[in-house]
């Protein structure tokens, strides 16, 4: 095999393991991951609906695998984090992805909602965070952390998951103190609007609206967002760690 394609498949025999992976951002990390020759853990609620994407990534490097779980639940992480180092052969990417959302003003939010969203998408990347530590340390891994503009900037509507999500860059400041001295970096992302299931059920006047606020006048791609995960775990991130890149259009700015 040739330098050049040694270099595009950097992560050829690795493990990685991404969560949300049945769609949108999630799918195409993990499809990025793969033509990358990683060995990839796609995990959504129930294996059953992450199995499109593995096959897609079975097509690019062998051994992916789908796998269901509750990232809210500890114990269903630990045994799965478990279960992947078993079947795959270790554990060298985490990258976290999953999230929900549950739009409402505050003065008309549920308990039940806030706590569903803060549940999923700020325990859930603690979770995986927690059973994941002890094999990434062992490989000198990379974490990426999903988070979001939101988590900056924050948005009316949307306290419990701006929220969760800026929770997320704290958590990833924090672990990234920790884990450096064992070679782990972790860093996080934070996409702005991104073309998913949610945007794709806007009107034509509401995408255009929405268009008009991002400086680059467009809407994101979630290959951009696998982009940018594909530089965080790849040579070229290896000496960046505890660092939040916003993909964003300039949305933020």
């Amino acid at each position: 095999m040739d330098p050049a394609t040694l270099e595009t498949r950097f992560l050829q025999g690795r493990v990685a393991l991404v969560t949300g992976a049945s769609r949108g951002i999630g799918a195409a990390i993990a499809i990025q991951l793969a033509r990358r020759g990683a060995k990839v853990a796609c995990v959504a609620t129930t294996a059953e609906t992450a199995r499109g994407t593995a096959e897609k990534c079975a097509a690019l490097a062998e051994g992916a695998r789908s796998y269901g779980c509750d990232v809210a639940s500890t114990a269903a992480v630990a045994e799965l984090v478990a279960e992947v180092q078993k079947e795959m052969g270790g554990l060298d990417v985490l990258v976290n992805n999953a999230g929900i959302t549950r739009d409402q003003l505050l003065l008309r939010m549920s308990e039940e909602d806030f706590d569903r969203v803060l549940a999923v998408n700020l325990k859930g990347t603690w979770n995986f965070l927690k059973a994941a530590a002890r094999p990434l340390m062992k490989s000198g891994g990379r974490i990426v952390n999903i988070a979001s503009v939101v988590g900056i900037t924050g948005n009316a509507g949307q306290a419990n998951y701006a929220a969760s999500k800026a929770g997320i860059l704290g958590l990833t400041r924090s672990l990234a103190k920790e884990l450096a001295g064992r070679s782990v970096t972790v860093n996080a992302i934070a996409p702005g609007f991104i073309a998913t299931d949610m945007t794709a059920g806007l009107d034509e006047k509401a995408a255009t609206e929405l268009k008009s606020n991002i400086p680059l006048g467009r809407i994101g791609a979630p290959e951009e967002i696998a982009a940018a995960v594909d530089f965080l775990v790849g040579p070229g991130g290896a000496y960046v760690t505890g660092q939040t890149l916003v993909v964003d259009g300039g949305l933020s700015l």
